[in-house]
């Protein structure tokens, strides 16, 4: 990622999620079920996509060994919510190469081991039952999560309200865009609370 991006993905970072999507009217907002697992969970940084078949993970072990740190890991999981396709122990690994973080239109276990160590995951359910490891997959390709196309290298921002996605070649227009959307809202609530 080139220094003006990383300024980029930082400015955005410091916004909420619901000024990210408005400034891009309302597009790429993920689907409302996928949520952070554990209460506080922020992630930002671009976009490592994964396409696996439903309740598999062979490909996110892969993924494992040619990740960045910062990137985020972003799954196509076929919105599967009967297999968990990482745990704690994903988690860790992941930690230890400088993930940012993961986004998984599926299932995942171990949130509070997840959380106990800090790893942002956001995931459309939770659930005891642990993935087959058999593929097939693909690494690095345009996927749909969420009901959102993310390219790799898309900027991915999540917070409390939930994961939008932001195309890296709109970025410096929607970070503009976005805190432009936060000035006037900074404003509207100081009104409001003036008026109490």
């Amino acid at each position: 990622m080139t220094e003006t991006s990383q300024d980029v993905l930082a400015r955005l970072a410091a916004l909420p999620t619901a000024n990210i999507g408005d400034a891009m009217d309302r597009l790429g907002v993920l689907d409302s079920r996928i949520r952070p697992i554990w209460p506080g969970a922020r992630v930002s940084g671009r976009a490592f996509t994964i396409w696996t078949r439903s309740g598999d993970n062979a490909l996110i072990h892969q993924a494992l060994d040619v990740v960045e740190p910062g990137d985020v890991i972003v799954v196509n999981g076929g919105g599967d919510e009967s297999r968990a396709l990482i745990g704690e122990l994903i988690g860790q690994r992941a930690k230890n190469k400088g993930v940012a973080g993961f986004v998984i239109d599926g299932a995942v276990r171990d949130a509070d081991g997840l959380g106990e160590m800090g790893m942002p995951v956001f995931a459309r359910a939770v659930t005891p039952a642990g993935p087959y490891k058999n593929g097939p997959g693909h690494l690095g390709r345009t996927v749909a999560v969420g009901g959102v196309a993310v390219a790799p290298g898309d900027l991915i921002l999540g917070d409390a309200d939930g994961v939008v996605v932001v195309p890296l070649a709109e970025a410096e227009r929607v970070a503009q865009a976005a805190e432009a959307v936060f000035v006037t809202e900074e404003g509207k609530r100081a009104a409001i609370l003036e008026s109490a």
